[in-house]
């Protein structure tokens, strides 16, 4: 999905958001008349029929078909980390993306159990983007450039996509972010993230305000994506996108992700409805956010590891629920009585 190189970079992003689609209505009514006939009463699986229904509303099948899922971890390095922010070095960065490529870290062993495709996106792990207490972290180029490499984790028949990330102080960006698109204050946003102590926590808090202070009030989202963002905040942004002009549905992970789709969010609030929440993260702030964007998790485990690891979760129910969807005979089929049927 190829930006145009006469306009403005954020232009180009601006109209692609103006053209999204609304659900498939017709998908959804078939998944629904399908449903009333299924052998079992009628809501008895709850949740699992909405999911069936998103399923079929944003992919545009009917009966809801997953046969691609992925998990997309984009992981980068951040220069806000040398602030004392994180528990964990910056040297982090390259040796979990050497684990994942081993099959060593958590994000493998969901995946494995719930087949569901892995693909770790290098977007300069190695290269940290200045701090953004001092410097904005992207351009307007570069940062469009890697809202359009995100769009490309598409490619190949992706049918399901999961938003992963990783990278030392992206819970710094991702309140950095947060605080820049919807106010309050830095305590409002941060949260101990790695494992702070206290005294990594007031790091943290001054990182975030000398970082929105910056901004001097603009809210512009995608000013506020390059400015106080991230590379992979700003990939994952642009997959959203990209999911919802090609139709795959889209499940969000945790804090940092819900970053990025605060991002869409701030520029069109439908422009998440092809997205379902996996889980609230024990990082108390991505529940205020959730809240701002009348979002609901699917799960509440207490969860704060990133890496795609709760969306992967989720996928396993949403698999589930299409499965059930398609796959359950109905009353006719198996020749059981109806309620109220003679």
């Amino acid at each position: 999905m190829p930006l145009s190189e006469t306009a403005l970079p954020f232009n180009d992003i601006r109209n692609l958001v103006k053209s999204i689609p609304g659900p498939d209505e017709e998908a959804l009514q078939t998944t629904r008349a399908r449903d009333a006939q299924l052998t079992k009463p009628a809501g008895s699986l709850g949740k699992l029929e909405q999911i069936a229904e998103w399923l079929a509303a944003w992919s545009g099948k009917a009966p809801p078909k997953i046969t691609r899922p992925l998990v997309a971890i984009f992981a980068t390095a951040h220069g806000v980390a040398d602030k004392g922010v994180s528990a964990f070095p910056s040297a982090v960065n390259r040796q979990m993306v050497d684990n994942f490529a081993a099959g060593g870290a958590a994000i493998n062993q969901i995946c494995r159990a719930h087949d569901l495709g892995l693909k770790v996106f290098d977007l300069a792990v190695d290269i940290p983007t200045p701090s953004i207490t001092e410097e904005d972290a992207l351009d307007e180029a570069n940062c469009a450039a890697t809202m359009a490499y995100g769009m490309e984790a598409l490619a190949g028949g992706i049918d399901l996509v999961c938003l992963g990330e990783m990278g030392i102080g992206n819970t710094t960006i991702a309140a950095a972010v947060l605080n820049g698109l919807f106010g309050g204050s830095a305590e409002d946003w941060i949260g101990r993230g790695t494992g702070v102590d206290d005294e990594g926590l007031a790091r943290k808090r001054d990182a975030v305000t000398a970082a929105v202070a910056r901004l001097n009030g603009a809210k512009d989202p995608l000013e506020v994506l390059r400015k106080v963002g991230g590379r992979e905040i700003a990939a994952m942004a642009g997959l959203i996108i990209a999911a919802r002009l090609q139709r795959v549905p889209v499940i969000v992970d945790g804090f940092v992700t819900t970053a990025a789709a605060a991002v869409v969010y701030a520029m069109d609030p439908a422009g998440l409805d092809h997205c379902l929440f996996a889980h609230v993260s024990a990082e108390a702030a991505h529940r205020r956010a959730l809240e701002i964007m009348n979002k609901e998790p699917l799960l509440d485990f207490g969860m704060r590891l990133g890496e795609g690891s709760g969306a992967a979760l989720a996928a396993g129910i949403v698999k589930a629920a299409a499965e059930m969807h398609s796959g359950m005979a109905t009353f006719a089929d198996a020749g059981v009585a109806e309620k109220g049927a003679d």
